[in-house]
């Protein structure tokens, strides 16, 4: 089984119904693969819930998985802020769970990830 990371963009572009998005998504789940949403991803993505529908019915489904940021993954990340030089935490918590769980990321940024870590597997959309 793989697991598959959604990043921010992933979401919004699942939200706005972009059709690579949503057949990779479609695939993913198709493969009985899961589908995992660091939950700072949720924050940065959710706006009005009562325009994102579609989204909030994916968030809300047994197929998708929201992965809360402990401790230890918060200062993973915020470590690895330090180490890239960067202050976007949400990502750097992308890189740490795909770290953690031998994920693949489903991105809109791949230049942003591969700058936290050169070794993640990204499907670009």
């Amino acid at each position: 089984m793989t697991t598959v990371i959604l990043d921010t963009g992933a979401l919004i572009g699942f939200e706005r119904n972009d059709r690579r998005v949503v057949a990779i998504i479609a695939s993913v789940l198709e493969h009985h693969d899961s589908l995992i949403v660091p939950s700072g991803v949720v924050a940065q993505a959710w706006r009005d819930g009562s325009r994102q529908a579609r989204l909030a019915r994916l968030l809300g489904s047994h197929l998708c998985q929201v992965l809360v940021l402990d401790d230890r993954q918060a200062r993973a990340a915020g470590q690895l802020c330090g180490l890239a030089d960067t202050t976007d935490v949400i990502a750097a918590s992308v890189a740490v769970a795909a770290r953690d769980l031998g994920a693949r990321v489903l991105t809109s940024d791949p230049d942003d990830l591969r700058r936290l870590d050169r070794r993640l597997e990204l499907i670009a959309i």
